[in-house]
């Protein structure tokens, strides 16, 4: 058998500790911002984004009022400071978006979160939602301890949002393939591979899940759970 040629890679720390940030636009953001590059008339109206504004200035289209969410009361953009698994605090079909992107596998109680998300959204609303099932354990938010908890898996997705969005309201992608998770874990970003790369998906190497899901208006048929 001819062994493998590691070049580069034949190293056990990676290439980036952060993610890719230091060399680049990191791998991830590469899916992700092609997801609401492709949902722009999603993020309208009243929108809610976790921590800052950023996609939503920068992908809003007929945005009326931003919102922003933290469990951290520190931070100065929050105009909502809660803890979106108990839910205290978040008003309930206020929301025509919730753009939800790398937070859910922050937070310990999925389903909590997912009920809250589910309520806060207007009849009609839409959460646009990303999460990992590959990545480093988050290094700011104490991750080894108490903060960075889920990787998911396509079957996890479906089951955890079905419990509360109808399968027709629910609309799940992978992205990623072996390669594109090895680059990432090594903190390669974009531009060190090719867009065929980039593009191919494979479903049993997935590097992230980005989901749309809509809650059904009262006259829907199908009823959430």
């Amino acid at each position: 058998m001819q062994p493998v040629n590691w070049g580069d890679l034949r190293r056990v720390t990676p290439v980036s500790s952060v993610w890719g940030l230091d060399r680049g636009l990191p791998l991830d953001r590469y899916y992700i911002e092609g997801f609401l590059d492709s949902h722009r008339a999603d993020i309208h109206g009243r929108v809610l984004e976790v921590k800052d504004p950023f996609y939503t200035d920068r992908y809003g289209c007929d945005v009326t009022r931003m919102d922003v969410l933290d469990i951290n009361g520190a931070n100065a953009r929050a105009t909502i400071v809660a803890d979106l698994s108990k839910g205290d605090g978040i008003p309930s079909d206020a929301f025509d978006c919730f753009v939800f992107t790398q937070t859910l596998h922050m937070i310990y109680d999925v389903r909590g979160a997912l009920s809250n998300v589910y309520r806060l959204l207007k009849p009609g609303g839409i959460v646009l939602c990303t999460v990992p099932s590959v990545s480093r354990v988050d290094y700011e938010h104490g991750g080894l301890d108490d903060g960075d908890f889920w990787r998911f898996t396509e079957a996890a997705v479906r089951r955890s949002f079905g419990e509360f969005f109808p399968p027709t309201a629910l609309d799940v992608a992978g992205f990623g393939n072996v390669m594109t998770c090895a680059a990432f874990l090594y903190g390669l970003i974009p531009n060190d591979l090719s867009r065929e790369e980039m593009d191919f998906v494979d479903p049993w190497f997935p590097l992230l899940f980005c989901i749309r899901a809509i809650k059904p208006r009262p006259d829907a048929s199908t009823q959430p759970k």
